[in-house]
């Protein structure tokens, strides 16, 4: 079994890491909406060179019966970055993401409940600690 998921979810930790420090001393002077569509223009910027560059076309996939979900995905990854950059003008990264990262323990518990992925003590204990470190963080 491939273990290539841990290497591009430690790229991905690092990344994520780096992301609301840097919002935050960019939103000091540019508003969180525009930070939105800027950093959003770059990354669809990025997508777009990726697709070209492996051949891959997003056309077969628009009347995909799965692409209603990918839309309903898109809407909430607008209103959820909206709000988190929003968040983040407004007050410190230190309560922000921790209460923005609850989305970890939450997306494991619908993993759980709706897609039928097994719950282990170890998980639970994950999930609860996690959410009792975001209150201790928060508080």
């Amino acid at each position: 079994m491939s273990r290539r998921y841990l290497l591009l979810s430690l790229v991905a930790f690092v990344a994520y890491s780096l992301v609301a420090p840097l919002l935050k001393v960019a939103m000091e002077t540019i508003p969180s909406t525009t930070a939105v569509f800027i950093s959003n223009a770059v990354m669809l910027a990025l997508l777009g060179g990726l697709l070209l560059y492996n051949g891959t076309s997003p056309r077969p996939y628009l009347s995909h019966q799965k692409t209603p979900h990918i839309v309903v995905w898109g809407v909430l990854l607008a209103v959820g970055l909206l709000a988190y950059y929003r968040a983040l003008a407004l007050g410190p990264v230190s309560v922000v993401v921790p209460i923005y990262g609850l989305f970890i323990a939450v997306s494991s518990i619908i993993g759980i409940v709706a897609l039928e992925e097994s719950l282990t003590t170890r998980t639970a204990m994950g999930i609860g600690f996690a959410v009792l470190a975001v209150v201790l963080m928060s508080l």
